[in-house]
């Protein structure tokens, strides 16, 4: 952990092009460079190629535009009730585990673990239990490569056709209650709660001792959505209510976060999920974090 969080962005608004090759990997770092943040955080599909020579190149590229890579925003998919399948997904992680470890500093490197899918044929029991198996399971490859696993209370993959399984916090609360390790903790984002329904606020007091990592963005409802709708969305890609906007300017009390945040020491990564309706609005969102980490943690 560093002497004070740092700032880290997410292109929200780019993931389809740099997912499909639309748009380079090197295009979106050179883009980056001007946002005034201190590293990247990728999403698999980021990577054209995940060999270590290609791996080494993209960590140089960012080092030479003065940016690391702390943080690997993978999303795998625990609650397939094929056992072959949830082997192959363990499989990718452990690999994305190891790039990580490749791409990031020294000082730090993060990697997100999700539950699954919430199906329909699935139980509460089986999703939660293959959930923790398969995270217990990557631990030691973690540790293996100096990278901390951070459960994140997710809304949707922008490629899954169904809901987070563990979106609702008492099924997050329990799968991280089950798993005791230095190397995982919580990524935690506010913007989520509100999602499914619940105090952004209550569920940091929940999890703030175990919070690694942080998800900043803002967001509201377009006028004549409800949030009642919004969980009900279970086609592929996010939902159309969702509006996306500068951070300080949504439903999230900052100020209040940051002080819970305050109250535990945190100095981790905070990651911009941003860039939505244009770069400009990630530039004053980074603005705005940069603000808030000086106000409240420094």
């Amino acid at each position: 952990m560093s002497a004070e969080a740092r700032i880290a962005v997410f292109p929200k608004g780019l993931i389809d092009d740099l997912s499909t090759g639309a748009m380079s990997l090197p295009e979106w770092i050179g883009m980056a460079a001007t946002l005034e943040a201190d590293g990247l955080e990728l999403y698999p599909k980021f990577l054209r190629d995940t060999a270590l020579p290609a791996l080494l190149e993209v960590k140089a590229l960012a080092e030479r535009h003065k940016l690391q890579i702390p943080m690997m925003c993978a999303s795998p998919d625990f609650t397939h009730p094929d056992p072959e399948f949830r082997a192959g997904q363990i499989k990718h992680m452990q690999h994305m585990i190891w790039a990580t470890g490749v791409l990031g500093p020294e000082s730090f490197r993060s990697c997100r673990v999700l539950s699954g899918q919430r199906r329909p044929d699935v139980s509460r029991e089986d999703g939660i239990r293959w959930t923790v198996e398969a995270i217990r399971e990557l631990l030691p490859v973690a540790e293996q490569h100096g990278v901390h696993l951070v459960m994140e209370n997710h809304y949707k993959d922008g490629f899954w056709t169904a809901p987070e399984f563990a979106q609702k916090a008492d099924v997050f609360l329990d799968i991280i209650g089950q798993i005791d390790s230095p190397w995982f903790g919580v990524n935690y984002d506010p913007s989520n709660a509100i999602v499914a329904g619940e105090d952004p606020l209550w569920l940091l007091r929940q999890v703030k001792h175990r919070v690694v990592t942080m998800h900043a963005s803002d967001r509201h409802l377009k006028p004549g959505f409800s949030l009642e709708q919004l969980r009900q969305h279970d086609s592929a890609g996010y939902s159309s209510a969702l509006v996306h906007g500068v951070i300080g300017e949504g439903l999230n009390d900052y100020d209040a976060i940051f002080a819970e945040l305050r109250s535990v020491n945190f100095r981790g990564w905070i990651s911009i999920e941003d860039g939505v309706n244009g770069l400009d609005e990630m530039h004053r969102s980074v603005a705005f974090i940069r603000r808030k980490i000086s106000e409240h943690l420094l």
